[in-house]
């Protein structure tokens, strides 16, 4: 990838992450990118996997968990500060790509507890079978890996098929449907204070886009690395990483390698 791309690129989104409140136009990206806007969107889509509009959108999802966590702004006023005008718009949005409510992000901590692929009436039944190597660099804490296939360079949402590992190693995700998918994952772990560390704090990997056919079987290698500027934000809310680093089952399923029930 071209670094005059990827700066122009990175231009444009430190402008939407310094106007989240504002409603900034593609034009105006374009401009802070110093491209026009034809060329802009293209070389934004290029560089991210997804448009300007997607991007601008999961930024003002990723403040809005932020500030549900950090501060005492009630739902209706983080909606504002985030750039919506109506507040059930952004209840929606934010259940729908987070997995809980802003109550229940706030109430939980902004941690789910459970998560299930999409049943087989929202998504076809698949045979195919994605499997492989999550590595990280061996100086990384990594107590849990979350990995999941999803329709769009952007975690959000409940994916097709997905796994919990404790730790980088070899994973297996089966049943998948014929289609073309993400691999995404996000490595979490301890602080030094022995608690877990945030979302800003992960380390993050990219499969994708692939195909997956009629019964086939597709062997992977993901790196975690530091989230760079232009990649897009984690929106599904992450499990628990204490309850699965201690063992503890629950409804994400056994930890180790496999896909979660």
């Amino acid at each position: 990838m071209s670094s005059h791309f990827v700066d122009a690129v990175e231009r444009s989104i430190m402008l939407m992450q310094g106007n989240l409140g504002e409603q900034l136009t593609v034009d105006d990206m374009a401009r802070a990118a110093m491209f026009s806007k034809f060329h802009y969107t293209r070389v934004f889509q290029r560089v991210t996997g997804v448009s300007p509009g997607r991007f601008l959108s999961a930024l003002r999802l990723q403040r809005a968990k932020s500030l549900l966590l950090s501060t005492s702004m009630n739902v209706a006023d983080i909606s504002v500060h985030v750039g919506y005008n109506s507040v059930g718009t952004f209840s929606s949005r934010f259940t729908r790509s987070v997995g809980l409510s802003p109550t229940e992000y706030r109430r939980g901590g902004g941690v789910l507890r459970s998560i299930a692929p999409l049943p087989p009436d929202d998504v076809a039944a698949g045979r195919g079978v994605v499997s492989g190597v999550v590595a990280a660099r061996s100086s990384a804490a990594i107590e849990v890996v979350f990995m999941g296939l999803f329709k769009s360079r952007i975690p959000e949402g409940r994916p097709v098929s997905c796994a919990t590992l404790a730790g980088p190693g070899r994973f297996g995700l089966d049943k998948v449907p014929e289609g073309t998918w993400y691999l995404l994952c996000h490595g979490l772990g301890f602080g030094d204070d022995g608690g877990p560390k945030s979302e800003a704090d992960a380390l993050f990997g990219c499969h994708g886009p692939f195909r997956i056919g009629p019964e086939q079987a597709l062997d992977v290698v993901v790196r975690l690395e530091p989230a760079r500027l232009y990649d897009p934000p984690m929106l599904l809310a992450m499990p628990d990483v204490r309850a699965i680093a201690t063992g503890r089952r629950s409804r994400w399923g056994g930890v180790g390698v496999g896909r979660a029930a």
